[in-house]
């Protein structure tokens, strides 16, 4: 006997979202983060220094390295970032080149979501109820609907914002998992385009360091795929599309023994209750507002999920967030291993959709307006301060955090903000207003406000981030000190992100110091590796010139040495 299905749902609400403001609201999404800013601290420009190195000859395209530097086990983000690089025009900046490819990825995930979500929900137990006289939602504009809605659920994730606009392996593992999603889940209906994206998928996780997931999760799709009820396929289909999958992911596991790229990174949270408070805060916020709605998914739909063998509409995204919550808890760093579950929660969250009350989306309503106009609100105000002194206390808390920064006024940036917040608050009238219902209308808001605010600080606040979160500011103190023609550089205790940004933002010819006699004039030492430094130079001449302390962090301190 069928489970019921808890989705009540009538022609009228599934109306179609209007294409062209979705599609903008995910260009506007994709664009600000990538367009204007320099390369971020630590994992950003790193990956950036590799792809330099790459295009430059210094190291192999099979074994990248940053002055000797690894990054284990990751191949595929340099090898996109370098082509990228190598293909772009010399007018155009090298740092913006190599974003290209990622801007692409970014696209690919969001695009890949939906689809996604829209093959799950043409699953016939996820159909909601028929009615006695018809009038219920017709399959294909109800999977829409719920597609929709899953597209906007992901763009409110507030951790999605950061760490899919650097150019790094969390964003290429993200596209990736994205990919692998919308595999399995069209597998049942375009075996042919499903089989092609989700051999991209696993592939690309295994060459971006995730052989782990990619295995992971192709086994547990194999296993989907040869056990779930089936109405319209046979169990020679079923078993048939089951082989296809494992094949595929004993071949992307095994390309990644061959080019020796399991590197495992285990490490148990310690038995604290800061450390588990620290998860717990991270999951939070940072699946906020899609974990509610996911568990809210779980419970309505509680039925289907308890009765017996799996259903493919959640068998698939359960399965992927368990692995990859399991990630999180094993696999530092625990927020870009949570980054490739947000598509799979978000096609949780838009199953909650058919479920709502309408005291349920008046509650989500008022909440995302309250938090993101004060959001937006609190963004505009520190600008003014900053722009103006006025008031006083947002701009003094900003030049207590970043010594030395001076505000700069942007004409584009200050117009683009003022279009952007002028469409917030045309889309806070449309929402309150009376329209059709339509099931995807609770999580309009979240989305709209998620890339308000990101937009605005991609806009307004992008001097002061760059300020903040750049390298270029500590490169240029470093270079103020030289006073003079720098020539050759020895340096010591520099992380991989700290070289990148020396030789990009001061075009300076880095040398590993040693106790050997050289021409290089000047030494540079991280603070925190002066207890080697006598044993790394030996009886080696060099002459303190100063201490240079990045602006916005007190403890990244650099100390200069002339010969």
């Amino acid at each position: 006997m069928n489970q019921p299905s808890p989705a009540i749902v009538a022609q009228s609400s599934v109306r179609r979202l209007p294409r062209w403001p979705l599609l903008l609201l995910c260009a506007a999404y994709v664009l600000a983060g990538f367009v204007g800013r320099d390369p971020l601290k630590n994992t950003d420009v790193a990956t950036f220094g590799t792809m330099l190195e790459l295009v430059a000859g210094t190291t192999s395209w099979w074994d990248p390295t940053l002055m000797g530097q690894p990054e284990p086990g990751v191949l595929l983000p340099f090898w996109l970032g370098a082509g990228a690089l190598a293909l772009a025009p010399s007018w155009v900046d090298p740092a913006f080149a190599a974003r290209i490819p990622f801007m692409l990825l970014l696209a690919a995930a969001l695009a890949c979501t939906w689809y996604g979500v829209y093959y799950l929900a043409r699953a016939p137990r996820a159909q909601p109820v028929a009615f006695a006289f018809g009038g219920e939602a017709r399959p294909a504009d109800y999977a829409r609907a719920l597609a929709d809605g899953g597209l906007l659920a992901l763009l409110a994730c507030l951790g999605l914002a950061q760490l899919s606009h650097e150019t790094s392996p969390a964003l290429v593992q993200l596209s990736c998992a994205a990919l692998a999603f919308f595999g399995l889940a069209a597998l049942p209906y375009r075996q042919a385009q499903a089989l092609a994206a989700l051999a991209a998928g696993l592939f690309g996780l295994a060459l971006s360091g995730a052989p782990t997931v990619a295995g992971l999760l192709g086994l547990g799709g194999a296993a989907t795929s040869l056990i779930e009820r089936g109405e319209d396929d046979s169990p020679a289909d079923r078993r048939r599309a089951a082989l296809c999958v494992l094949v595929l992911t004993l071949a992307a596991a095994g390309t990644a023994f061959a080019l020796d790229l399991w590197q495992w990174r285990i490490a148990l949270p310690a038995a604290q209750w800061s450390s588990w408070r620290s998860l717990g805060r991270l999951l939070l916020w940072f699946t906020w507002p899609v974990w509610p709605l996911a568990l809210w998914t779980l419970w309505r739909w509680r039925s289907q999920l308890l009765g017996g063998r799996p259903e493919r509409h959640f068998a698939i995204p359960l399965w992927f967030l368990l692995v990859l919550l399991g990630g999180t808890l094993v696999a530092p760093p625990s927020d870009r291993a949570l980054l490739l579950g947000l598509p799979a929660m978000a096609a949780l969250a838009a199953f909650a959709l058919p479920t709502f009350g309408r005291s349920m989306g008046a509650l989500i309503d008022w909440f995302t307006l309250l938090f993101f106009s004060s959001c937006a609100i609190t963004i505009w105000v520190i600008w003014i301060s900053l722009q103006t002194g006025v008031p006083a206390k947002p701009a003094a808390n900003v030049f207590k955090l970043a010594p030395g920064f001076e505000p700069v006024f942007s004409p584009l940036a200050f117009v683009l903000a003022l279009v952007a917040t002028g469409v917030w608050i045309w889309l806070l009238r449309w929402r309150v207003g009376r329209h059709p219902s339509a099931i995807w209308k609770s999580l309009v808001l979240p989305a709209g406000g998620t890339a308000l605010c990101w937009f605005l600080l991609m806009t307004l606040g992008l001097p002061t981030l760059n300020y903040a979160r750049s390298y270029a500011p500590l490169v240029r103190l470093v270079q103020a000190q030289m006073q003079g023609p720098q020539g050759c550089v020895e340096i010591h205790g520099f992380t991989r992100a700290q070289i990148a940004a020396f030789r990009f933002h001061g075009g300076m010819n880095l040398r590993p110091a040693t106790d050997q006699p050289s021409a290089c004039p000047w030494l540079l030492v991280h603070s925190d590796a002066t207890s080697t430094l006598r044993a790394t130079i030996g009886a080696q001449p060099w002459a303190l010139v100063g201490s240079v302390r990045r602006p916005a962090d007190k403890d990244e301190d650099m100390l200069l040495f002339r010969r």
